[in-house]
């Protein structure tokens, strides 16, 4: 088992390269008093205003500009946080691991929650693309404690594509609206469709991955014993 202090970050999505650059410019240029967890509340925050957002759909579908704003918010202050503390040689490896993650996952119950009680998407659906999001994010922190390697994209999609990809579907369906289709006997709308791919490719990369990863540490092993 690897020490949790030593892991290696690994993010190789479309837009990591470029939004490292962009964080930790503005993690040199926040003020001294913006602390790593002011920035971890406002992540909570921008949650809490993505759930307000879809919930408040039911009474008119221009809250999905709320909701997109929520995820903003959201990206803002859980994408700095680690980057403040990095910058500012503050790191607190242990206690920010476990901090961040265990937010991490209430953000991201409170987001798919709200998904399920818009009038978008039917609430199963929302709590099975939770789901794969969750096998995905046990995998990689076992991938982490087993292997040292803390890789939080796969296939070239990270938690910010996650974000963009939300906000597009959100804006296509204030101006385009959520028409309905009928799938072997079922009324699903555009959203629930666009819903089911993301629980689609959630249980794939999980799968994938799981698989991949569980062939590359037995070799790993073999290669030890010898």
């Amino acid at each position: 088992m690897k020490d949790i202090k030593s892991h290696t970050r690994i993010i190789d999505s479309i837009t990591g390269p470029h939004e490292k650059k962009l964080l930790v410019w503005m993690a040199e240029h926040l003020p001294s008093w913006v602390t790593p967890n002011m920035m971890t509340g406002l992540g909570v925050f921008g949650a809490m205003i993505i759930f307000l957002g879809y919930v408040l759909c039911n009474i008119h579908p221009a809250f999905l500009w709320l909701a997109s704003f929520g995820f903003f918010v959201n990206w803002f202050g859980d994408s700095l946080d680690g980057t403040i503390a990095r910058v500012r040689n503050i790191q607190r490896p242990k206690f920010g691991f476990f901090i961040d993650h265990t937010v991490d996952s209430f953000n991201i119950i409170l987001l798919f929650l709200g998904i399920g009680f818009s009038p978008f998407v039917h609430f199963s659906l929302a709590m099975i693309a939770l789901i794969g999001y969750m096998q995905l994010s046990i995998l990689v922190y076992i991938r982490t404690a087993v292997k040292g390697e803390f890789k939080i994209s796969y296939g070239l999609l990270g938690a910010t594509e996650a974000r963009i990809l939300a906000i597009m579907a959100n804006t296509l369906v204030f101006f385009l609206g959520n028409p309905e289709f009928i799938l072997y006997g079922y009324t699903l709308s555009a959203y629930d469709l666009f819903a089911l791919f993301v629980a689609i490719l959630l249980f794939s990369m999980f799968f994938a991955s799981s698989f991949t990863q569980a062939h590359e540490i037995a070799e790993m092993e073999e290669k030890n014993r010898k």
